[in-house]
């Protein structure tokens, strides 16, 4: 079993679960989880997005072999004027896949292009913008250094020497040099499977007829969203009613379905009470008051027991039902767990930008506020202001939004033109 995550957590002097800092929150999380083991080989074509389960060792040099790095002509260094421009005979042509393989004499050089073969006694590259060709010869002006404009075999990488660790995110770059390789296929980890669900009398799906007082559920969306821009496989399971034996069926079921359980809406101090009895009795959840807008309320467990290797049972992210709340909940605690559990390995945090500030913002010390944010260029000058009013029920203000003006948990009100944190959106949406 799990060592308690009570206790795991408790061994922190700053926890804090009635006020915790987004930062020890965000941490505490990443140290518990463990990315899933099982893994599948897949055709280069169709791993991009995936996680590569294992090291990639480079089977040959990269480059293969010495090679021109512009079009120009190679050369021996040592037939190079002392002072003055060097004038020598144009002894034939290196391409691309068709090299020279002749032998040059001395006062001799080729003609070679970009990525060509560096011929046997060429030492030096000069480039064809400087050169002079004329009637079979060529003069280069001074001033040339030997090895210049040579990639060396080797220079990327080394035959038998790691191209790529596991873990890594298989991104456009990666697909790239895998294939450089000569490499078709690749292991890659399984997809993570992620079950979500909203909750609560009050949420209607779409295609049924709102009653007074109840809201369509648009967190079952957003989350869909999230989750498909991350590549995980997602498992809708609706709206769930707010009834103990439901909810504990639900949560059974997902558990043996998923790796991990998202739900939004029932964590809120004064909701149902039989939420915390219920994931209780599955497991062990901790209920936390995040001190953060929005978000505050934030649940974090297990579903069921996990075996010896820490396999079986799901993990728990319980965000608030306030769309925002959810969406900054998901993007701040969730997004980057359930990296670290499909195989991502380190998880990149988005950077923070020092951008300056249009307008005044009120704000107490004491929490960290990620407030919604237009992003623009002001002439040479990067500057911020917020969408607008910041409730955190408006999810037009995240559809408007391109960035997360993070105001820190220490930090007071914001005077006109101050530096602010950024965290842009594009890259974590």
């Amino acid at each position: 079993p799990v060592t308690s995550l009570a206790r795991q957590f408790g061994r922190h002097d700053s926890y804090t679960p009635d006020a915790l800092d987004v930062d020890l929150g965000r941490q505490l999380i990443l140290d518990t989880v463990r990315p899933i083991t099982g893994s599948e080989r897949l055709p280069l074509c169709s791993a991009l997005g995936r996680v590569l389960a294992e090291t990639i060792l480079s089977p040959i040099a990269v480059p293969a072999h010495d090679n021109s790095a512009m079009d120009g002509y190679g050369l021996r260094a040592d037939d190079l004027a002392a002072d003055g421009d060097t004038t020598l005979e144009i002894a034939g042509t290196a391409l691309a896949g068709q090299p020279f393989n002749g032998s040059l004499q001395p006062g001799q050089c080729v003609r070679i292009m970009t990525g060509a073969r560096v011929p046997a006694g060429v030492d030096t590259v000069v480039m064809q913008e400087v050169a002079h060709a004329a009637a079979g010869r060529v003069t280069l002006p001074p001033g040339q250094r030997k090895g210049q404009n040579i990639r060396r075999a080797g220079e990327d990488l080394r035959a038998g020497t790691p191209a790529l660790p596991a873990g890594r995110l298989i991104r456009p770059a990666e697909l790239g040099l895998i294939a450089s390789l000569g490499i078709g296929n690749v292991a890659v980890r399984r997809r993570l499977r992620v079950a979500f669900f909203s909750t609560g009398d009050e949420i209607v799906s779409i295609g049924n007829a709102a009653r007074e007082g109840q809201i369509y559920d648009s967190n079952r969306y957003t989350l869909l969203g999230m989750l498909t821009r991350l590549g995980f496989e997602v498992i809708d399971i609706g709206v769930v009613r707010d009834d103990p034996h439901t909810l504990e069926t639900t949560l059974r079921d997902a558990a043996t379905r998923a790796d991990a359980i998202i739900t939004s809406g029932g964590v809120s101090v004064g909701e149902a009470d039989f939420t915390r009895e219920v994931m209780a009795r599955l497991g062990e959840v901790l209920f936390w008051k995040i001190a953060m807008k929005p978000g505050r309320p934030l649940a974090f467990g297990r579903i069921g027991q996990p075996d010896a290797e820490g396999d079986g049972g799901a993990w728990l992210f319980g965000l608030p039902g306030n769309p925002v709340a959810a969406m900054v909940a998901f993007y701040q605690f969730a997004r980057p767990a359930l990296l670290r559990l499909a195989g991502v390995d380190p998880v990149a945090e988005p950077p923070l930008l020092q951008v300056g500030c249009t307008q005044a913002i009120r704000k107490a010390p004491g929490r960290t506020e990620f407030l919604r944010g237009v992003l623009f260029r002001d002439g040479a000058d990067w500057k911020v202001r917020t969408t607008g009013p910041q409730g955190s029920g408006l999810l037009s203000s995240m559809a408007d939004a391109n960035c997360f003006i993070v105001l820190g948990q220490t930090q007071g009100n914001v005077a006109v033109g101050e530096l602010v944190q950024v965290q842009v959106l594009d890259g974590i949406v």
